[in-house]
């Protein structure tokens, strides 16, 4: 009867540990997305189209981690999908700072304005009055990093953090309890 208690105890701890990390997690998520609009909507920086495909990973993951905050379903699966999301987002953040510090060039995901099929003189003029914005031009940083770079070292603390998430999901428990 002690053991047990023990037991649930420690699963309660586990899981209280757990729940703290994701919060954590969804905290970063949620300031990075807010600060992305923030940037964007208030202090009228205009993002490439990278930064704006660098977002899509903090969206699905915010709505992932709401999943499992609601529903306890398959949680070490998501884990695996977050950090594969995590993973891919830093392969993107990692692209779109390699295009800003030159070692990459400019894919047609950064010139995707650049459309041939424009059929009227007015489309045209419309076209031509859009302001485009480079993926090589660093409009905003803070504290001298660009939002590319900072989104790397975001990236990589998360794909981390659900990495061990998990790897450790569910290895401190017995079957003989269960």
């Amino acid at each position: 009867m002690l053991n047990r208690l023990f037991f649930n105890n420690k699963q309660v701890m586990l899981n209280i540990k757990k729940n703290v990390i994701l919060s954590f997690a969804f905290f970063i998520i949620v300031l990075s997305i807010i600060s992305a609009l923030i940037i964007e909507h208030i202090f009228k920086y205009q993002p490439c189209n990278l930064c704006i495909y660098e977002r899509v990973p903090y969206f699905l993951s915010a709505l992932l981690i709401i999943k499992i905050f609601f529903f306890k379903k398959y949680e070490k699966v998501i884990f695996l999908i977050l950090f594969l999301i995590f993973v891919f987002s830093t392969l993107i953040a990692f692209y779109h700072f390699g295009i800003e510090q030159g070692f990459f060039n400019e894919s047609l995901v950064c010139n995707v304005e650049n459309q041939l099929n424009i059929l009227s003189k007015e489309q045209l003029l419309e076209e031509l009055n859009k302001k485009f914005v480079s993926c090589k031009d660093v409009a905003f940083r803070i504290f001298g990093l660009s939002l590319a770079t900072i989104n790397i070292i975001f990236s990589l603390i998360l794909s981390f953090i659900f990495l061990g998430l998990f790897l450790n999901y569910g290895s401190n428990s017995t079957s003989q309890y269960k």
